[in-house]
């Protein structure tokens, strides 16, 4: 085989492997960004259920704070669903919009301290199954 042939397939193979490698490397950062992003918005979630929880706590003073909190969960929750396509993600997020209606039913319905542990619950469960 003449050298001019082994270094064109040798430039070939070179170029197939360096597409490849940086496919890979892509696809990696693009996963590692979704992870960032899936904490990101979980640590959000995690300061408005906090934020929440101070709410109900003052719910006698401001019980408009309550609905902004929740709000403000439901708001992060369509950010991350929209961004991920993770089972468990998703799992945690439907299960988390699940608590998040049920106190704002329970407030709608005159409770004005509703139990947030199940949404602090869930909440938790978000930031595990985000957590790279």
């Amino acid at each position: 085989m003449p050298a001019s042939r082994r270094r064109g397939r040798l430039t070939v193979a070179a170029a197939v492997a360096t597409v490849a490698l940086t496919a890979g490397l892509t696809t990696g950062c693009d996963a590692m960004n979704k992870a960032l992003d899936c904490v990101q918005t979980a640590d959000a979630i995690a300061d408005s259920v906090t934020d929440l929880q101070q709410a109900v706590e003052n719910a006698a003073n401001d019980p408009a704070q309550v609905d902004s909190s929740l709000d403000s969960i439901d708001k992060s929750l369509r950010q991350i669903g929209d961004k991920t396509d993770d089972t468990d993600v998703n799992k945690a997020v439907d299960d988390l919009r699940k608590a998040v209606g049920n106190v704002r039913t329970a407030v709608k319905n005159g409770d004005a301290t509703p139990d947030v542990s199940p949404v602090t619950d869930a909440a938790g469960e978000l930031t595990k199954v985000c957590t790279p």
